[in-house]
């Protein structure tokens, strides 16, 4: 029997579901067992267990363990930016507000998805985020509007003209990644570090607001790369095919 063309189109939608459905299980499987036994424990074999499928079908979908957790690291970021009218509503914001409303939802990316936090700038065996950051459309695109926001209040006067914008996204979210990971980690209670939180952050601002300069005044990384920078870069945290 000869199929037509919506036939053939029917068949492709199927089959295109089915192997988002497989992508999305291997997805959900790996970051799991990042969290629960760390990245490096964790191989292909393993994560092809846990969905019951051999290594050889992981490998159709991704090529390597690293690739696994960049995909995972651009799911995170977009979680984290990827809310298009929470981020239009910044705009009717005096500059400097909005900066902190920016910050403020990275801290709350922490607290609603605390396994991404983890996996992406606690865990100290990930495969450096910088090495494909090209690849994370929604860390890169997250990042320029950030810092376009810092450049704002630097323009208003809200923050000394000789402070570069990127010395400010760095000063404020490894401030805010400690109180976070305290929360993720359960060394704080929830309520406790929602509070310490939003001091630290007033904190830093108003002190970058005083600050006469900083020491610190740019990287050519992403915040990521600074979280995690114990990670040697040359070495690959990719495993034999097998």
């Amino acid at each position: 029997m000869r199929l037509g063309r919506d036939d053939v189109m029917g068949i492709k939608e199927r089959q295109e579901r089915d192997r988002e459905a497989v992508r999305r299980g291997i997805l959900d499987a790996a970051r799991d067992l990042f969290i629960k036994d760390g990245f490096e424990q964790v191989s292909i074999r393993k994560i092809a267990e846990r969905v019951e499928y051999s290594p050889a079908a992981i490998y159709g979908y991704f090529s390597s363990k690293d690739d696994i957790f960049f995909a995972l690291a651009e799911e995170g970021f977009r979680l984290m930016y990827g809310d298009q009218q929470a981020l239009d509503a910044l705009g009717s914001l005096p500059p400097l507000e909005r900066v902190r409303q920016f910050f403020w939802r990275f801290y709350e990316f922490s607290c609603d998805h605390p396994e991404y936090f983890s996996l992406m700038f606690v865990d100290r065996s990930v495969p450096r985020i910088g090495r494909e950051y090209e690849r994370l459309r929604y860390a890169r695109e997250g990042k320029q509007l950030l810092l376009s926001h810092i450049e704002a209040a630097v323009q208003a006067g809200d923050l000394p003209a000789a402070t570069t914008p990127e010395a400010v996204l760095h000063v404020v979210s490894c401030a805010l990644v400690g109180v976070a990971a305290m929360r993720v980690s359960e060394r704080l209670p929830g309520s406790v570090a929602d509070a310490l939180a939003r001091d630290v952050l007033t904190v830093t601002l108003a002190g970058l607001q005083a600050a006469p300069s900083l020491q610190f005044t740019s990287v050519a990384c992403p915040l990521g790369d600074a979280v995690h920078s114990s990670h040697d870069p040359h070495v690959s945290s990719e495993e034999p095919r097998s």
